[in-house]
């Protein structure tokens, strides 16, 4: 089981892209929600495939968005809840 936590920065808020996380993260474990800072953050544990292929979703993003940086910090795993959108 890996645990990352990834901060996406560009057009990510405004474009529907939370609830694009959401369905790419099928089988995940975790949050995704908005900054303050206009950046999105995404915490999610899976197995490494998983979690490589939420990643490479995140680069690319949904139609609207425009996706500068994805940041991905290896974390401790902890227990999570389903993935869902944290407000």
């Amino acid at each position: 089981m890996k645990q990352v936590k990834l901060t996406i920065k560009g057009i990510v808020q405004g474009v529907f892209f939370r609830a694009f996380v959401k369905r790419e993260a099928e089988g995940l474990k975790g949050y995704v929600k908005n900054l303050e800072d206009g950046t999105l953050e995404v915490v999610a544990q899976g197995t490494e495939e998983q979690i490589d292929k939420l990643i490479e979703a995140c680069k690319k993003g949904p139609e609207g968005s425009k996706v500068d940086e994805v940041e991905v910090e290896e974390q401790e795993t902890e227990a999570l809840a389903d993935f869902h959108i944290q407000l």
